[in-house]
């Protein structure tokens, strides 16, 4: 059986980026919603990428009901190749942004009981999911997970639609084979693999091995993306 696709997301320093460039991740996540403690320009970006000298990994960016000026000003400077909307985007918005952009577009939607027939929505319109659990104001990122037993009912309505599906919130490497039982596409990690606020790569080691990640991931990642 195939690992799951990893997302390490909420780098927010040039240490991070390094540490998650050199690991088994498949896609780097950067969080441009200014609430975010991990809120980051795309000109530190920019920077790091040239600094790191070659890009090994799709970049993912996470924004939060931008506007198409917001998502203008950071594709102009931060060389993303997919945008993630976290907020209240409607199917509509995705397809003028893929239009607009021609970026991919996936799309993060929060857990309840009635979220797959929200997924549905977005059938042939968004490139992903990501599934999340809304705390209060908090749109993400809050390291709160939800009931996995619903895990493989959003992976059977992605497969249905033929596109990838990131389980996030609360993951951690002391859980993570638990979410294993429940066979998930894909797993996007950010305060999980954290210590005192920066990656760890103690925490990304041992949640990858247990993952199984190996050396097949530049190939299964370019894969996902095309």
């Amino acid at each position: 059986m195939p690992r799951p696709f990893l997302k390490y997301c909420g780098i927010h320093s040039f240490s991070d980026y390094t540490v998650c460039l050199e690991s088994a991740s498949d896609f780097l996540g950067f969080v441009f919603y200014q609430k975010s403690p991990r809120h980051i320009k795309p000109e530190a970006i920019a920077d790091w990428v040239r600094r790191a000298g070659q890009r090994k990994k799709p970049l993912v960016g996470v924004f939060v009901n931008p506007t198409f000026d917001e998502l203008r000003v950071v594709l102009q400077t931060a060389p993303l190749d997919i945008i993630q909307l976290h907020g209240e985007e409607t199917p509509t918005f995705v397809t003028e942004v893929q239009k607009t952009f021609h970026k991919r577009v996936w799309k993060a939607i929060h857990h309840t009981p009635g979220a797959c027939g929200l997924m549905a929505q977005y059938e042939h319109t968004v490139d992903g999911f990501v599934i999340d659990c809304k705390v209060k104001d908090a749109w993400g990122g809050t390291g709160v997970r939800f009931d996995w037993t619903y895990v493989p009912d959003y992976t059977e309505e992605a497969r249905r639609q033929g596109v990838p599906c990131f389980i996030a919130g609360g993951i951690t490497p002391d859980n993570i084979e638990k979410l294993l039982a429940f066979d998930p596409m894909a797993i996007d990690l950010a305060s999980g693999i954290e210590c005192e606020g920066k990656k760890s790569r103690r925490l990304i080691q041992d949640l990858e091995r247990k993952v199984g990640a190996n050396d097949e991931t530049l190939s299964r990642c370019t894969r996902a993306i095309r």
